[in-house]
Order: structure tokens, then sequence, then C-alpha cells
């Protein structure tokens, strides 16, 4: 078979993944604390004779670190995430991170995601609040404050650089390599009574997966007229 099917076909492998990537990113366009996810690819080159062939590796997914649009919402128990930290929560696999601010009480005041995983302290802990007491103030900080007592604060986490992120519970990620606690609380912190969009831009996304989809037509036709090529060279061959 001639190799320019054979880099067709990786070219079309590669831009499925990116498709079905961007296909994601769109639905979760209104996710809150969703990290949108991108890709790299890389040139691989196989020997073929005299010649070099060169062909797209199938790629590499990573989650993008952008920051999200933020929303005002007025309920104090919401927060927006500032700068590069993440929040900690209990899942039921472990620790995750997310970027998703918006908690709830428990009856017994313990404080926790929508889904009902507790959010935890900055020592690991998850955070216990008075359910008969006012609602809580959080400072950029992340301290929080509930009928004049300190109630410790929220764990706030940093990614270390070169750290894989992969997806957890909700819009929750984990690190390979343990995040950091963040102590710069200039440049990072929370914002309470706002919430932080998910980090994707449709507009933008919309027209790569519009042109993701022409690559891959135009990859299609190249092999349609491929076949075609080498019908017509096996008929004439053959003297038909």
């Amino acid at each position: 078979m001639q190799s320019n099917v054979y880099v067709a076909l990786s070219a079309q492998m590669a831009l499925q993944r990116r498709l079905d990537t961007l296909a994601n990113n769109v639905a979760n366009t209104n996710t809150v604390g969703f990290r949108g996810e991108e890709m790299s690819f890389e040139e691989l080159m196989a020997p073929a004779g005299k010649d070099s062939v060169s062909f797209v590796s199938k790629g590499q997914n990573h989650l993008s670190l952008r920051t999200g649009e933020v929303t005002q919402t007025g309920n104090p128990l919401d927060v927006a995430v500032r700068g590069d930290a993440f929040l900690a929560i209990q899942t039921p696999n472990g620790v995750a991170y997310t970027r998703d601010g918006r908690m709830q009480m428990t009856s017994e005041g313990m404080l926790t995601t929508l889904t009902g995983n507790p959010v935890l302290d900055a020592g690991g802990t998850p955070v216990q609040l008075n359910p008969n007491d006012p609602a809580p103030t959080i400072n950029k900080a992340g301290t929080i404050e509930q009928a004049g007592n300190n109630l410790g604060a929220l764990g706030l986490y940093r990614m270390p650089r070169g750290a894989t992120l992969t997806r957890a519970d909700g819009a929750s990620v984990v690190s390979d390599i343990p995040p950091t606690p963040e102590i710069d609380f200039l440049n990072n912190g929370v914002m309470q009574g706002y919430v932080e969009k998910s980090n994707v831009n449709p507009v933008l996304e919309m027209t790569h997966l519009i042109t993701i989809q022409r690559n891959f037509q135009a990859v299609t036709n190249m092999l349609s007229d491929t076949e075609s090529s080498l019908t017509d060279s096996l008929k004439t061959l053959a003297g038909s």
C-alpha cells in the first residue's frame, strides 16, 4: 500500500481525537469551573526506502489552566478562585481539586460541593460550620468567620509545574504530583459571592470544530482519490 494512505489514516485518527476533545469542551461551556481540554501533536518520521515518511502522532491531551469568566451570584456559600489555585475536596476516590466554588451546608453544618463532596480546609479536614449561625464571611485568603468565630480556612492548593492533570469527579481534577498549599494571597485567593465559569471559549471552539471537520473531509477525499488512482492503475495493467 502507498505510504500516503498510511499518512492520511494517521491524520484522520489525530483529527478524530481532536474533534472528540472539542465536542466535549463545547458540551461543557456552561459547566462551572470546567477546565477545557487541549491536544498537542508531534511529527513522527518513519523510513520508507530511500526517503522518510512523515506521520502525525496520536496526540497528547492536557487540561487548560486558563482562568474562566467570573460572575457574581450573591450567594455567601459561593466562591470564585482567584489566580492559579484550586479548592480541595474529598471524593469517594480520594482528594481532588476543583475551581467549582459552589458550596452548600448540610444540616450538620458540613460544607460540601453541590454533589455532596466535603470541602477541605488548609489542613485537609472537612470544613465544619454552625448550621444555627448566620451565613459565614470568607475573606480573600479563604479564612472563614461565622458569628465572630474563626472557623479555619478553605484549602487552596497550587498545581506543581510539569504536573499532569486528569479529570475526576464533576469538574474536579487530580494531579500525578501532589499539589502544594497556596501561600501567595496577594495574587491568589477567593472571592465570596462569585463563581468562575468554564474556561472554554465557545465561539473559538466552534470555529475549531468547523475547521477540523473540513480538514477531515479533505483527507477523506484524498483517500478516495488515491483509491480511484490505484483502481485505474490496476485496470490499466490488466489491460481492461
